[in-house]
Protein backbone atom coordinates (compact mmCIF):
# COMPACT_ATOMS: atom_id res chain seq x y z
CA UNK A 1 0.00 0.00 0.00
CA UNK A 2 3.07 2.72 0.21
CA UNK A 3 4.06 2.16 -2.95
CA UNK A 4 0.46 2.85 -3.98
CA UNK A 5 0.11 5.94 -1.58
CA UNK A 6 3.18 7.38 -2.76
CA UNK A 7 2.41 7.18 -6.59
CA UNK A 8 -0.83 8.60 -5.98
CA UNK A 9 0.12 11.76 -4.04
CA UNK A 10 2.89 12.10 -6.34
CA UNK A 11 0.41 12.49 -9.31
CA UNK A 12 -2.03 14.54 -7.71
CA UNK A 13 0.92 17.10 -6.37
CA UNK A 14 2.28 17.17 -10.00
CA UNK A 15 -0.93 17.24 -12.04
CA UNK A 16 -2.65 19.34 -9.82
CA UNK A 17 -0.97 22.92 -9.95
CA UNK A 18 -0.97 22.53 -14.37
CA UNK A 19 -5.03 22.21 -13.33
CA UNK A 20 -5.17 25.26 -11.50
CA UNK A 21 -3.77 27.18 -13.75
CA UNK A 22 -6.94 26.85 -16.01
CA UNK A 23 -9.11 29.62 -16.26
CA UNK A 24 -12.19 29.03 -14.45
CA UNK A 25 -11.18 25.62 -13.31
CA UNK A 26 -12.41 23.79 -11.43
CA UNK A 27 -16.17 25.86 -10.32
CA UNK A 28 -17.48 22.57 -9.64
CA UNK A 29 -17.10 19.29 -8.21
CA UNK A 30 -14.82 16.70 -10.12
CA UNK A 31 -16.10 13.05 -10.24
CA UNK A 32 -13.24 10.36 -10.73
CA UNK A 33 -14.96 7.01 -11.91
CA UNK A 34 -13.46 4.00 -10.96
CA UNK A 35 -14.76 1.08 -12.99
CA UNK A 36 -14.51 -1.78 -9.94
CA UNK A 37 -16.13 -2.40 -6.55
CA UNK A 38 -14.92 -0.32 -4.11
CA UNK A 39 -12.41 -1.52 -1.44
CA UNK A 40 -9.81 -2.84 -4.10
CA UNK A 41 -6.53 -1.09 -4.99
CA UNK A 42 -7.35 1.03 -8.13
CA UNK A 43 -10.67 2.32 -5.27
CA UNK A 44 -8.13 3.16 -2.75
CA UNK A 45 -5.65 5.43 -5.11
CA UNK A 46 -8.59 6.97 -6.78
CA UNK A 47 -9.55 8.00 -3.05
CA UNK A 48 -6.12 9.05 -1.88
CA UNK A 49 -5.49 11.44 -5.44
CA UNK A 50 -9.11 12.53 -4.59
CA UNK A 51 -8.32 14.04 -1.04
CA UNK A 52 -5.09 15.37 -2.59
CA UNK A 53 -6.72 17.53 -5.63
CA UNK A 54 -9.68 18.97 -3.07
CA UNK A 55 -6.90 20.09 -0.61
CA UNK A 56 -5.46 21.83 -3.88
CA UNK A 57 -8.69 22.73 -5.65
CA UNK A 58 -10.67 23.66 -2.99
CA UNK A 59 -13.67 21.59 -4.69
CA UNK A 60 -14.82 18.09 -3.64
CA UNK A 61 -13.62 15.39 -5.76
CA UNK A 62 -16.14 12.73 -5.50
CA UNK A 63 -15.06 8.81 -6.56
CA UNK A 64 -18.07 6.74 -7.96
CA UNK A 65 -17.61 2.91 -8.40
CA UNK A 66 -19.10 1.50 -11.77
CA UNK A 67 -18.10 -1.95 -11.48
CA UNK A 68 -18.28 -4.61 -14.05
CA UNK A 69 -17.91 -6.12 -17.51
CA UNK A 70 -13.61 -6.10 -17.12
CA UNK A 71 -13.79 -2.37 -16.08
CA UNK A 72 -15.30 -1.55 -19.07
CA UNK A 73 -19.06 -0.65 -17.72
CA UNK A 74 -17.48 2.11 -16.31
CA UNK A 75 -14.92 2.94 -18.38
CA UNK A 76 -17.91 3.94 -21.05
CA UNK A 77 -19.50 5.84 -18.63
CA UNK A 78 -16.22 8.34 -18.80
CA UNK A 79 -16.26 7.92 -22.45
CA UNK A 80 -19.73 9.19 -23.19
CA UNK A 81 -19.47 12.21 -20.72
CA UNK A 82 -19.00 15.90 -21.65
CA UNK A 83 -15.25 15.97 -22.14
CA UNK A 84 -15.34 19.71 -19.48
CA UNK A 85 -12.75 18.14 -17.31
CA UNK A 86 -15.31 17.59 -14.54
CA UNK A 87 -15.63 13.65 -15.44
CA UNK A 88 -12.28 11.51 -15.06
CA UNK A 89 -11.38 8.01 -15.52
CA UNK A 90 -8.76 6.05 -13.02
CA UNK A 91 -7.46 3.33 -15.49
CA UNK A 92 -5.29 0.13 -15.67
CA UNK A 93 -4.57 -1.81 -18.82
CA UNK A 94 -7.71 -4.06 -18.57
CA UNK A 95 -9.79 -1.13 -19.47
CA UNK A 96 -7.36 0.99 -22.36
CA UNK A 97 -5.08 -1.97 -23.86
CA UNK A 98 -6.02 -5.61 -22.92
CA UNK A 99 -9.61 -5.96 -22.89
CA UNK A 100 -10.66 -4.05 -26.28
CA UNK A 101 -7.59 -5.86 -28.20
CA UNK A 102 -8.27 -9.52 -26.84
CA UNK A 103 -11.63 -9.60 -28.10
CA UNK A 104 -13.58 -7.82 -25.61
CA UNK A 105 -16.62 -6.04 -26.93
CA UNK A 106 -16.60 -2.59 -25.48
CA UNK A 107 -18.74 0.60 -26.37
CA UNK A 108 -15.83 2.89 -26.94
CA UNK A 109 -12.50 3.64 -29.05
CA UNK A 110 -9.63 3.43 -26.24
CA UNK A 111 -7.39 6.01 -28.77
CA UNK A 112 -10.83 8.19 -29.62
CA UNK A 113 -12.41 7.91 -26.31
CA UNK A 114 -9.69 9.05 -23.62
CA UNK A 115 -7.31 11.90 -23.93
CA UNK A 116 -3.92 10.55 -21.19
CA UNK A 117 -3.75 13.66 -18.18
CA UNK A 118 -1.11 11.80 -15.84
CA UNK A 119 0.32 8.67 -15.23
CA UNK A 120 -0.54 7.59 -11.34
CA UNK A 121 1.58 4.72 -10.75
CA UNK A 122 3.30 1.45 -11.85
CA UNK A 123 3.77 -1.57 -10.28
CA UNK A 124 5.21 -4.43 -11.02
CA UNK A 125 3.13 -8.16 -11.09
CA UNK A 126 4.35 -10.97 -9.12
CA UNK A 127 4.39 -14.51 -9.79
CA UNK A 128 3.68 -16.23 -6.31
CA UNK A 129 3.95 -20.16 -4.96
CA UNK A 130 2.31 -21.86 -2.56
CA UNK A 131 5.42 -22.93 0.18
CA UNK A 132 4.72 -26.46 -1.07
CA UNK A 133 6.26 -25.55 -4.32
CA UNK A 134 10.04 -26.75 -4.74
CA UNK A 135 11.03 -24.32 -6.99
CA UNK A 136 12.67 -21.43 -5.23
CA UNK A 137 12.64 -18.64 -8.10
CA UNK A 138 11.82 -18.57 -11.52
CA UNK A 139 14.36 -20.03 -13.05
CA UNK A 140 13.62 -23.18 -11.11
CA UNK A 141 9.93 -23.13 -11.83
CA UNK A 142 10.47 -22.90 -15.47
CA UNK A 143 12.78 -26.29 -15.42
CA UNK A 144 10.58 -28.19 -13.32
CA UNK A 145 7.63 -27.10 -15.38
CA UNK A 146 9.58 -28.67 -18.75
CA UNK A 147 10.15 -31.96 -16.71
CA UNK A 148 6.46 -32.17 -15.65
CA UNK A 149 4.59 -30.02 -17.59
CA UNK A 150 0.46 -31.30 -16.03
CA UNK A 151 1.94 -30.36 -12.29
CA UNK A 152 1.46 -26.25 -12.21
CA UNK A 153 -1.76 -23.79 -13.00
CA UNK A 154 -1.41 -20.41 -12.37
CA UNK A 155 -4.53 -18.32 -11.32
CA UNK A 156 -4.78 -14.58 -12.26
CA UNK A 157 -7.99 -12.25 -11.63
CA UNK A 158 -9.50 -12.83 -14.87
CA UNK A 159 -8.86 -14.37 -18.63
CA UNK A 160 -7.98 -11.52 -20.59
CA UNK A 161 -6.52 -9.70 -17.84
CA UNK A 162 -2.54 -8.55 -17.99
CA UNK A 163 -1.56 -11.12 -15.53
CA UNK A 164 -2.80 -13.47 -17.88
CA UNK A 165 -1.06 -12.36 -20.75
CA UNK A 166 1.88 -12.10 -18.61
CA UNK A 167 1.57 -15.80 -17.71
CA UNK A 168 0.58 -16.87 -21.51
CA UNK A 169 4.07 -14.76 -22.84
CA UNK A 170 5.96 -16.75 -20.23
CA UNK A 171 5.00 -20.08 -21.25
CA UNK A 172 5.69 -18.70 -24.89
CA UNK A 173 9.03 -17.40 -24.08
CA UNK A 174 10.03 -20.26 -21.88
CA UNK A 175 8.59 -23.29 -23.60
CA UNK A 176 6.51 -24.35 -20.71
CA UNK A 177 2.68 -25.04 -21.16
CA UNK A 178 1.63 -23.63 -17.13
CA UNK A 179 -2.40 -23.94 -17.27
CA UNK A 180 -4.33 -20.51 -16.87
CA UNK A 181 -6.82 -20.88 -14.05
CA UNK A 182 -8.62 -17.65 -14.45
CA UNK A 183 -11.10 -16.39 -10.72
CA UNK A 184 -13.23 -13.31 -10.70
CA UNK A 185 -10.86 -10.48 -9.07
CA UNK A 186 -7.37 -11.03 -7.22
CA UNK A 187 -8.67 -11.60 -4.21
CA UNK A 188 -9.91 -15.12 -4.70
CA UNK A 189 -7.16 -15.95 -6.92
CA UNK A 190 -4.83 -15.01 -4.00
CA UNK A 191 -7.02 -16.88 -1.08
CA UNK A 192 -6.83 -20.56 -4.09
CA UNK A 193 -3.07 -19.86 -3.50
CA UNK A 194 -2.67 -19.26 -0.05
CA UNK A 195 -4.92 -22.40 0.50
CA UNK A 196 -2.82 -24.36 -1.74
CA UNK A 197 -5.92 -25.02 -4.52
CA UNK A 198 -4.49 -23.45 -7.16
CA UNK A 199 0.00 -23.87 -6.74
CA UNK A 200 0.91 -20.66 -8.61
CA UNK A 201 -0.44 -17.28 -9.19
CA UNK A 202 -0.06 -13.97 -11.37
CA UNK A 203 -1.07 -10.80 -9.48
CA UNK A 204 -0.35 -7.10 -8.64
CA UNK A 205 2.71 -7.06 -6.34
CA UNK A 206 1.38 -5.23 -3.62
CA UNK A 207 -1.44 -7.69 -2.43
CA UNK A 208 0.80 -10.41 -1.65
CA UNK A 209 3.95 -8.52 -0.09
CA UNK A 210 2.92 -9.13 3.43
CA UNK A 211 2.32 -13.13 2.94
CA UNK A 212 5.66 -13.22 1.40
CA UNK A 213 6.98 -11.53 4.10
CA UNK A 214 4.94 -14.30 6.26
CA UNK A 215 6.58 -16.96 4.46
CA UNK A 216 2.68 -17.96 3.81
CA UNK A 217 3.87 -17.53 0.19
CA UNK A 218 7.27 -17.80 -2.23
CA UNK A 219 7.60 -14.95 -4.37
CA UNK A 220 8.99 -16.41 -7.33
CA UNK A 221 9.67 -13.31 -9.65
CA UNK A 222 8.42 -9.73 -10.48
CA UNK A 223 7.78 -8.90 -14.25
CA UNK A 224 9.05 -5.32 -14.33
CA UNK A 225 13.05 -5.16 -16.07
CA UNK A 226 14.51 -4.70 -12.95
CA UNK A 227 14.04 -6.24 -9.30
CA UNK A 228 11.40 -3.96 -7.16
CA UNK A 229 13.31 -2.18 -3.93
CA UNK A 230 10.29 -3.68 -1.77
CA UNK A 231 11.45 -7.13 -2.19
CA UNK A 232 15.06 -6.83 -3.76
CA UNK A 233 15.75 -10.24 -3.00
CA UNK A 234 13.13 -11.36 -5.90
CA UNK A 235 14.67 -11.88 -9.26
CA UNK A 236 12.56 -10.06 -12.20
CA UNK A 237 11.59 -12.29 -15.01
CA UNK A 238 14.05 -10.68 -17.59
CA UNK A 239 17.12 -11.36 -15.92
CA UNK A 240 16.76 -14.74 -17.51
CA UNK A 241 18.57 -15.48 -20.62
CA UNK A 242 16.61 -15.12 -23.85
CA UNK A 243 13.64 -13.44 -21.97
CA UNK A 244 15.12 -9.93 -21.57
CA UNK A 245 12.30 -7.70 -22.96
CA UNK A 246 10.09 -9.51 -20.39
CA UNK A 247 7.82 -6.55 -18.85
CA UNK A 248 4.20 -6.42 -17.58
CA UNK A 249 3.48 -3.80 -15.21
CA UNK A 250 0.21 -2.89 -13.78
CA UNK A 251 -0.21 1.06 -14.29
CA UNK A 252 -3.06 3.06 -13.13
CA UNK A 253 -3.44 6.32 -15.18
CA UNK A 254 -6.12 9.54 -14.93
CA UNK A 255 -7.96 9.49 -18.46
CA UNK A 256 -10.03 12.54 -20.01
CA UNK A 257 -12.99 11.81 -21.87
CA UNK A 258 -12.19 12.53 -25.49
CA UNK A 259 -8.85 13.82 -26.90
CA UNK A 260 -9.63 17.38 -26.99
CA UNK A 261 -13.30 19.39 -25.10
CA UNK A 262 -15.16 21.89 -27.33
CA UNK A 263 -14.72 25.45 -25.34
CA UNK A 264 -11.17 24.53 -23.84
CA UNK A 265 -12.40 23.43 -20.62
CA UNK A 266 -10.79 19.64 -20.72
CA UNK A 267 -8.16 19.29 -17.46
CA UNK A 268 -5.13 20.37 -18.98
CA UNK A 269 -2.63 17.62 -20.26
CA UNK A 270 0.73 17.78 -17.87
CA UNK A 271 3.08 19.23 -20.26
CA UNK A 272 0.47 21.34 -22.26
CA UNK A 273 2.68 24.01 -24.12
CA UNK A 274 0.01 27.03 -22.78
CA UNK A 275 0.14 26.10 -18.99
CA UNK A 276 3.46 26.21 -19.15
CA UNK A 277 3.91 29.67 -20.83
CA UNK A 278 1.34 30.88 -18.32
CA UNK A 279 3.58 29.59 -15.23
CA UNK A 280 6.38 31.37 -16.79
CA UNK A 281 5.00 34.61 -16.67
CA UNK A 282 2.99 34.03 -13.49
CA UNK A 283 5.92 32.70 -11.75
CA UNK A 284 5.07 30.25 -8.82
CA UNK A 285 1.59 28.62 -8.16
CA UNK A 286 0.15 28.42 -5.01
CA UNK A 287 -0.92 24.59 -3.93
CA UNK A 288 -2.02 23.23 -0.46
CA UNK A 289 0.87 21.47 1.21
CA UNK A 290 0.89 18.86 3.82
CA UNK A 291 -1.14 19.90 6.59
CA UNK A 292 -3.29 21.83 5.20
CA UNK A 293 -0.94 24.81 4.60
CA UNK A 294 -0.50 26.76 1.70
CA UNK A 295 3.07 26.39 -0.34
CA UNK A 296 4.66 27.28 -3.60
CA UNK A 297 5.13 24.85 -6.01
CA UNK A 298 8.03 26.10 -8.10
CA UNK A 299 8.07 22.98 -9.84
CA UNK A 300 4.96 24.38 -11.93
CA UNK A 301 6.91 25.45 -14.28
CA UNK A 302 8.38 22.43 -15.31
CA UNK A 303 5.13 20.55 -15.71
CA UNK A 304 6.81 16.81 -16.45
CA UNK A 305 5.14 15.58 -19.65
CA UNK A 306 7.25 12.67 -19.79
CA UNK A 307 4.21 11.29 -17.65
CA UNK A 308 1.48 11.79 -20.34
CA UNK A 309 4.19 10.54 -22.82
CA UNK A 310 4.97 7.42 -20.90
CA UNK A 311 0.94 6.56 -20.62
CA UNK A 312 0.37 7.45 -24.55
CA UNK A 313 3.72 4.52 -25.24
CA UNK A 314 2.37 2.16 -22.50
CA UNK A 315 -1.27 2.34 -24.26
CA UNK A 316 -0.25 2.52 -27.94
CA UNK A 317 3.15 0.69 -27.89
CA UNK A 318 1.75 -2.53 -26.35
CA UNK A 319 -1.43 -3.26 -28.63
CA UNK A 320 0.21 -4.76 -31.18
CA UNK A 321 2.23 -7.82 -29.08
CA UNK A 322 -1.03 -8.71 -26.97
CA UNK A 323 -2.91 -8.53 -30.18
CA UNK A 324 -0.80 -11.30 -31.44
CA UNK A 325 -0.94 -13.31 -28.28
CA UNK A 326 -4.15 -12.95 -27.89
CA UNK A 327 -5.29 -14.45 -31.44
CA UNK A 328 -2.92 -17.55 -30.27
CA UNK A 329 -4.32 -18.10 -26.92
CA UNK A 330 -7.67 -17.89 -28.47
CA UNK A 331 -6.42 -20.51 -31.40
CA UNK A 332 -4.53 -22.53 -28.33
CA UNK A 333 -8.36 -22.30 -26.73
CA UNK A 334 -5.87 -21.22 -23.28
Amino acid sequence: MKLLRGAAFAAAVLWAPALALAQAYPTKPIKIIVPYPAGGGVDFVARTVGLRLSEVFGQPVVVENRGGASGSIGAAAVASSAPDGYTLLLASPAEVVVGPVSGQKVPYDTARDFAPVTLVGETPLAIVAHPSVAAKDIGELIAAAKKDPAKYSYATPGGGSTMHFAGESLNALAGVSILHVPYKGAAPAVTDVLGGQVPLGIVGMPPVVQPTKAGKLKMLAVTSTKRSPTLPEVPAVAEIKGMEGYRFTNWMGLFAPGEDAPGGHRPPREGDREDRARAGREGEAPVAGRGGRREHDRGVRRVPEERVRRLRKDREGTEHPLRQLSRAIRTAGG
